[in-house]
């Protein structure tokens, strides 16, 4: 599969405003590497591809999200967090292109993590705006999903820095992200006696009926088929967060005797 492809035929409303901006300056990188026009990634096999479909960015009407939307809008922000802590870590880039192997098999990961490449090379991203555009375009499930990945980059070198869970928390301010969901988000990647409580965003304290209810409202905040218009691929990783919460649960439940 050329970059072309991929881009022409999975990206709607990511083409237009800041992110279709970066987008733009990384593919410019890339034609200028392949410039001698034999092994342009961007020519495709000698067929004519049509190019993404570049919506009116900040309409009232918002196109549903698309997995390339998503993909480009993860490559951004793990972009932004692994700069956070001024070390770009190996680990951390393995991550971001084990995870796409494992979502999309390495042939399309390796299209994605090429762009990536050239994203990470750009400086003084507008963060802000980014995470504006993903917010006004994106449904909060997918935010949600972005948020746990990104967390996940951070602990990939075997713990989570300040400056990068500072990054983190305040892209999940621009995402419109609530504060409690942000906790329940962290929590899954710290270990405390607490987290579990955290997870399901209820208080130590709170009783049989309140956990089980907590549950039930996280399950169904956090289920899978919330994201299953991405893909499968996606649908697969947000199976992660909802075991999360039912281990939350049961651990509760052995604590309380329930």
């Amino acid at each position: 599969m050329s970059i072309s492809k991929w881009i022409g035929g999975a990206i709607g409303w990511s083409f237009g405003g800041p992110i279709g901006a970066i987008i733009g300056l990384a593919i410019g990188s890339m034609v200028d590497a392949f410039s001698d026009g034999k092994n342009n990634p961007f020519l495709g096999e000698g067929e004519q591809t049509r190019g993404p479909r570049r919506p009116h960015y900040g309409s009232q009407s918002s196109p549903r999200t698309q997995s390339g939307d998503f993909e480009v809008s993860l490559l951004i922000l793990s972009s932004i967090v692994i700069k956070a802590d001024g070390i770009q870590d190996q680990r951390e880039l393995d991550f971001v292109r084990n995870q796409f192997v494992s979502m999309y098999g390495k042939e399309r990961a390796n299209q994605a993590f090429r762009l990536f490449k050239n994203i990470n090379n750009q400086n003084n991203i507008p963060i802000k705006q980014v995470c504006l555009q993903i917010k006004t375009m994106m449904d909060h499930p997918s935010r949600l999903q972005l948020m746990h990945f990104l967390f996940g980059i951070a602990k990939a070198d075997g713990m989570v820095t300040d400056n990068e869970e500072r990054q983190i928390h305040s892209i999940s301010g621009f995402l419109g992200i609530s504060q409690r969901d942000y906790e329940s988000i962290k929590a899954m990647f710290y270990n405390s006696s607490d987290n579990a409580y955290k997870i399901l965003e209820i208080n130590k304290g709170a009783t049989a009926e309140e956990v089980k209810k907590a549950y039930r409202t996280m399950a169904k905040k956090y289920h899978p088929d919330k994201v299953i218009h991405l893909g499968e691929a996606h649908r697969k990783g947000a199976e992660e967060k909802f075991r999360q919460v039912q281990t939350a649960y049961e651990q509760i439940q052995k604590e309380q005797g329930f």
